[in-house]
């Protein structure tokens, strides 16, 4: 069982702080745009992320190889978002078609919600392609700010892999433990970015783990943070954020909150705070979703 989570550590260890030079060297970067300085961070660092998950995902006895086919799928279409910079519906588009292999896998069609289960039948494959779409977009919706993405992903699938079992549970703790390897490099203050290679990525994995350990209300609760941030925008600019302006940092450090509905400012309206602060805020409430997943799983 612990092998693929130790090479999928060695590798990210490895490869991080190499993509980081490379990028850097290439000239693909992108200002942090919440720093006084703005300096700039090599960007699509999430490259490293895909290969570590990816070669340790090989080593995974039993693991359906769509799994690790739609992942780097994922993985090309952040490379692509991040190079080109995609437009959000095009982004969306190449997301379900990266989805697709899901409408052949075998699986049942049920989905267990606490205390009822639905039968989705034939809709099942459409359901998970749907799903893992999602996921992976909401992951790379809530970002922007140093350990944010990777760090709530990062979480997620650590508490996940404590409530499946099998190749799930593997992939779930690999990835999960890759992540925070590389949170060593992207947290505050960030040297590298995972980029949509890494956000993409990390949130069709959290699709896939659902879908493949039979989890999927639990998968859908971790992402609960990225939901509700999503109805905000939608509800309140219809996603269009960056013509209204973006958060802006004041000279003590402080955040003042972008003129738009997020659940991000939201917490800068209420609670005066510093980059840092704000993603360990985020950090906290993921992990409470996550004791509550654990105590929901628990349940008779």
């Amino acid at each position: 069982m612990w092998v693929p989570p130790l090479i999928g550590l060695t590798l990210t260890l490895l490869l991080t702080p190499y993509i980081a030079e490379v990028m850097k060297s290439a000239g693909i970067v992108g200002r942090d745009v919440h720093k006084l300085d703005q300096r700039e961070v090599p960007e699509m660092g999430g490259v490293a992320l895909i290969v570590g998950i990816g070669v340790a995902g090989a080593f995974i006895d039993g693991l359906p190889p769509w799994v690790l086919t739609v992942f780097l799928l994922f993985g090309f279409v952040g490379v692509v978002d991040d190079i080109t910079t995609l437009r959000q519906s095009h982004k969306v588009l190449l997301s379900l078609l990266a989805s697709l292999p899901l409408l052949g896998i075998e699986s049942s069609p049920t989905v267990a919600l606490p205390g009822v289960t639905l039968n989705l039948s034939v809709l099942y494959p459409l359901f998970a392609v749907l799903f893992v779409t999602g996921s992976a977009n909401l992951v790379n919706m809530l970002a922007g700010f140093n350990g944010l993405e990777v760090g709530t992903a990062g979480i997620g699938l650590l508490f996940l892999s404590a409530i499946t079992d099998g190749p799930t549970r593997v992939l779930s703790l690999t990835a999960g433990i890759s992540a925070l390897v590389f949170l060593m490099w992207n947290r505050y203050p960030a040297r590298i970015f995972p980029g949509d290679t890494g956000t993409l990525s990390l949130g069709a994995l959290i699709g896939l783990v659902g879908i493949l350990g039979k989890v999927e209300f639990y998968a859908a609760l971790l992402l609960l943070p990225h939901f509700l941030d999503f109805t905000m925008k939608a509800i309140g600019v219809r996603f269009g954020v960056r013509k209204h302006g973006r958060t802006t940092v004041l000279e003590d450090g402080t955040l003042r909150a972008p003129p738009y509905p997020s659940l991000l400012g939201t917490i800068m309206k209420r609670i005066r705070v510093t980059e840092p602060q704000l993603v360990a805020i985020v950090w906290l409430v993921e992990i409470l979703i996550g004791l509550i997943v654990l105590a929901l799983h628990l349940l008779p």
